[in-house]
């Protein structure tokens, strides 16, 4: 079994019905899959369960099999052994990272802590391990207001590495976060000019903008919120047609759940292509997933060292999100 390039470099019977086999296969090792809502819509439909961030910690921090198959970024599949350092976690390509995780490198944000001393450190989800270790508090795009809000008004914070996510809190909380300057690449990529045209195609059309986007999408939208936000939107309001400026791959569950409703992706600004998606997102296939659970590999490990520093910031989001 050849696991150099990140993933299980093995041949797949093309005859094989890989769905039928994924199902198999996760019977017979009593596996449970795991999938984020940017992923391939095949994945998202094979899946026990499927979520944003914040749900698939939860779900990870309860969960019984003896094996998790985290079908999303490499820092969701650690987050999951943190969770559960007992399980064995699996990811279908550990190459699936994240651009706004990269931006924050743990011995520089332990830097920038030093250079503000008494702050309490509030990392968003999308960080490593040993980003989480040094942190407070974790949070999500979901439950980030919820959480500083929580906070006494005169707490001095440090937050990262989102600086769209953490503009987005101050502005809606009134508090005044010292931010760490990173960013997703998706998010980053909306064009404001391409979505204002679609809209003069579709008047009638809501907008739903994720709050990593830049404060222009964020002031033209009708809604801004996390995935799981943004699909409860749709799912419960009036409107029949939807702009939606998030990773595309959640348009999938959007018309499973909603299949009279017309969703349309937002495009980003450097491309004719008219969606926006996280190539990491996407470095999971049916294949790899096949050839995951067959071989039980590649498997997602944490250093003991990290384990606990990393978990005490997210059983305190945990606590705080209930």
């Amino acid at each position: 079994m050849n696991v150099e390039k990140g993933y299980v470099d093995a041949p797949v019977d093309p005859s094989l019905n890989l769905k039928e086999e994924i199902l198999r296969l996760k019977k017979e090792k009593g596996a449970v899959i795991m999938a984020h809502y940017y992923q391939r819509g095949e994945i998202q439909e094979i899946a026990d369960y499927i979520g944003d961030s914040l749900a698939l910690a939860r779900i990870a921090a309860k969960i019984e099999a003896p094996v998790i198959v985290m079908c999303g970024v490499h820092f969701m599949g650690e987050t999951a052994k943190v969770l559960c350092p007992g399980k064995k976690v699996l990811i279908p390509d550990l190459n699936a990272g994240c651009s706004l995780a990269d931006s924050c490198p743990a011995d520089k944000l332990e830097q920038f802590i030093k250079e503000h001393p008494g702050h309490t450190v509030i990392s968003y989800v999308n960080t490593t391990a040993a980003v989480k270790a040094l942190t407070d508090i974790v949070v999500t795009s979901g439950n980030a207001r919820k959480i500083v809000e929580a906070l006494p008004e005169d707490e001095k914070i440090i937050f990262g590495p989102d600086r769209n996510l953490g503009n987005y809190i101050n502005g809606v909380t009134g508090r005044s976060m010292v931010l760490w300057d990173g960013a997703c690449h998706v998010h980053e990529k909306f064009s404001l000019e391409k979505i204002m045209e679609l809209k003069q195609q579709h008047p009638q059309a809501k907008i739903l903008v994720h709050p990593e986007c830049k404060k222009p999408l964020q002031m033209i939208a009708d809604k801004v919120g996390s995935t799981a936000v943004l699909l409860d939107f749709a799912r419960t309001d009036s409107a029949e047609e939807f702009i939606v400026a998030t990773e595309s791959g959640i348009l999938f569950e959007m018309q499973r759940s909603c299949p009279d409703k017309l969703f349309i992706p937002a495009p980003p600004n450097d491309s004719t292509c008219a969606c926006n998606d996280c190539s990491y997102m996407k470095l999971n296939t049916m294949e790899k997933l096949y050839n995951c659970l067959l071989h039980e590999a590649p498997e997602v490990t944490v250093a003991p060292e990290l384990m606990e520093a990393a978990r005490r910031p997210i059983d305190r989001m945990l606590e705080m999100s209930k």
